[in-house]
C-alpha cells in the first residue's frame, strides 16, 4: 500500500515497490546527466569555435610572464651593486657592466644600460625617475663615469659622458657623448650639451646647445648638498616599502584602517604592553583587526609566545 508495483506479469522479476524518494531521485540523476552532456557539448563548442579563430590568426600571440628587469646580465656579465645601495625602484633596469655604489639610487622608470662599455656610479648618487645612462661603442669609445654624491633629474640623459662629484643634471637635461660635467657643475632643465664639451668645475650651464650662463651661487651649493642627504633619505623609505611582502601590507593596511576610523575615546591597543591578552587571541584591538573567520591565527601566536617564554627559561 502506497507504493507502485513495476513488473509481475508473466516471465518478468517480482514485483519491485518504487517508492516516492526512489522516483525524486531518479530524476535528480537524470537531471545530472542532461546537465554534465550539455556542460560537455558546450565545452566542445568552444573548443572548436576556439580552433577556428587561431586558424584565422595573421599574427599569432600569446602571453607571456615578462620577468624582472630590475638587474639584467649581458653577455655573462652582471651588475655589481653594493650590499649598502640605498634604493633600486622595481621598475627600474640595472643593465650589464655596471657598478653601482653605496647609498646610491635608481628610481622608478630609469634605465641604466652598460651593453658596450662599463658604467660606474659613485656613492650617494642618485639617477632620478625615467633617467637614461648609457655608454657608446659605434660611434666613439665612452663609458660613462659618475661620481659622488651626483643628482642626475627625472627623465635626463647622460649618454657616454662623465659627471665628476658633486655634479647636478636639471631634469630632461641631456650630456652626450666625450662630455665632460666637472664638480659643483649644473647643467640647467632641458640643457642640451653637446658631445665633447666641458662644462667647467663651478658653473651654470643652460640652452640647446648648453652654453656657461654664469657661476654657481654658495647657496645652490649648499641646496645641492641638502638635497642630496634628503633624496637619500627618501631612497631608505622607499627601499623599505618596496621590500615589504604581501602579509605586511595587510597588516599596514589594517592599522592605517584602525587608526583612521577608532574613536579616540574607545580603547586603543598598546603595543608591547604585557596582560592584554584576551582568551588567546591577543589584545582587543588586534582581534577586531584581524580576519574574523580565522580566530585559530590568535591561538597558534599565543602557542608560539609560550614556546617561546619556555625556550628563554
Amino acid at each position: 500500500e502506497g507504493h507502485q508495483l513495476i513488473g509481475g506479469s508473466i516471465g518478468n522479476p517480482p514485483p519491485i515497490p518504487l517508492s516516492f524518494s526512489n522516483c525524486v531521485k531518479t530524476m535528480t540523476s537524470l537531471g545530472a546527466r542532461i546537465v554534465t552532456a550539455a556542460s560537455n557539448a558546450a565545452r566542445k563548442i568552444g573548443q572548436g569555435l576556439d580552433g577556428i579563430g587561431k586558424s584565422m590568426e595573421v599574427c599569432k600571440y600569446s602571453d607571456r610572464l615578462v620577468p624582472s628587469t630590475r638587474f639584467v646580465a649581458v653577455d655573462g656579465v652582471s651588475p655589481t651593486v653594493s650590499p649598502l645601495t640605498a634604493f633600486v625602484a622595481p621598475s627600474a633596469s640595472v643593465i650589464g657592466d655596471v657598478t653601482l655604489g653605496k647609498n646610491s639610487s635608481v628610481w622608478y622608470g630609469a634605465t641604466v644600460r652598460g651593453d658596450v662599455h662599463k658604467i660606474v656610479i659613485g656613492e650617494n648618487t642618485s639617477v632620478g625617475d625615467r633617467a637614461v645612462i648609457h655608454v657608446a661603442k659605434i660611434q666613439g669609445d665612452f663609458p660613462s663615469l659618475i661620481g659622488d654624491n651626483v643628482t642626475i633629474g627625472p627623465g635626463a640623459i647622460v649618454h657616454a659622458a662623465t659627471l665628476n662629484d658633486n655634479a647636478v643634471i636639471g631634469p630632461s637635461a641631456q650630456v652626450l657623448d666625450g662630455a665632460v660635467v666637472e664638480k659643483n657643475a649644473i647643467v640647467g632643465p632641458g640643457s642640451v650639451v653637446t658631445p665633447g664639451t666641458i662644462v667647467k668645475e663651478g658653473e651654470y650651464w643652460s640652452g640647446s646647445p648648453a652654453k656657461m650662463e654664469r657661476k654657481v651661487t654658495a647657496a645652490e651649493l649648499e641646496s645641492m648638498s641638502e638635497s642630496s642627504l634628503d633624496t637619500l633619505e627618501l631612497a631608505r623609505m622607499h627601499a623599505v616599502e618596496c621590500d615589504k611582502d604581501l602579509a605586511q601590507l595587510v597588516k599596514d593596511k589594517e592599522m592605517y584602517e584602525d587608526a583612521t576610523t577608532r574613536d579616540p575615546e574607545y580603547w586603543h591597543p598598546h603595543e608591547g604592553k604585557d596582560g592584554e591578552d584576551v582568551l588567546g587571541q591577543g589584545a582587543p584591538g588586534l582581534i577586531f583587526d584581524s580576519v574574523l573567520t580565522n580566530p585559530e591565527e590568535g591561538l597558534k601566536l599565543n602557542q608560539k609566545k609560550k614556546a617561546a617564554a619556555a625556550e628563554q627559561k
